[in-house]
């Protein structure tokens, strides 16, 4: 049914920001689990699910069995957050943005280095496990959120442009306890070009 993405890079391809051993186990352990576990809810499901994308189910969760509700939130959540975790990075990144996309950032925050530290700040600071998020929210405004453990934005009508992910298998065999050096370093592996391309995609 639903399955992770394919990476635009080898694992090893993010450092000396993320190690390899570090994308290895992300992507084809953790966010596995969460596809295998996702897919395994919802065996028997298979009218609830035709026709959907994951975006679809999580952007109107009442509409999830109730029996699998939480569960699909949880284990769709994870495959969906870190699909797009993963897509936004690349070892070729382009490192600041541009166009529209720079105009509506500058009109919101003032400029670049304060939304990141902004969102660099919310991100170091979320407690437990979770999220740090650039979104479009229901205005069409940017917003920097944090989400808990693997809730979507999409299922609180917020458009994802920019993550973090701050659960401590995103940077614990590197960074041990130090996430704040972890989401500092993160920026050197974002791809604005992506980000561009998805706020493009919205505002059309």
């Amino acid at each position: 049914m639903f399955d992770k993405i394919e990476l635009g890079y080898q694992y090893n391809e993010l450092e000396p920001y993320i190690d390899a051993l570090t994308v290895e186990t992300h992507y084809a352990k953790h966010l596995q689990t969460y596809v295998n576990n996702l897919n395994g809810l919802l065996e028997g499901y298979g009218e609830f699910v035709q026709g959907k994308t994951l975006d679809d189910i999580l952007s109107d969760v009442n509409s999830i069995p109730e029996s699998i509700r939480q569960g699909v939130i949880n284990q769709g959540g994870g495959v969906s957050n870190h699909n797009f975790y993963f897509s936004i990075l690349s070892p070729n990144p382009k490192t600041a943005p541009g166009g529209k996309l720079l105009e509506a950032i500058n009109n919101k925050f003032g400029n670049i280095e304060w939304m990141k530290d902004k969102i660099n700040s919310s991100s170091i600071g979320h407690f437990g496990s979770g999220w740090g998020w650039l979104v479009i929210d229901e205005n069409g405004e940017l917003e920097i959120i944090t989400t808990a453990n693997q809730n979507s934005p999409l299922s609180i009508n917020k458009k994802p442009l920019l993550t973090i992910d701050v659960w401590e298998h995103a940077y614990y065999l590197k960074y041990k306890n130090l996430r704040a050096d972890y989401v500092k370093n993160i920026w050197n592996v974002i791809d604005w070009s992506k980000i561009e391309s998805i706020y493009e995609s919205y505002i059309k």
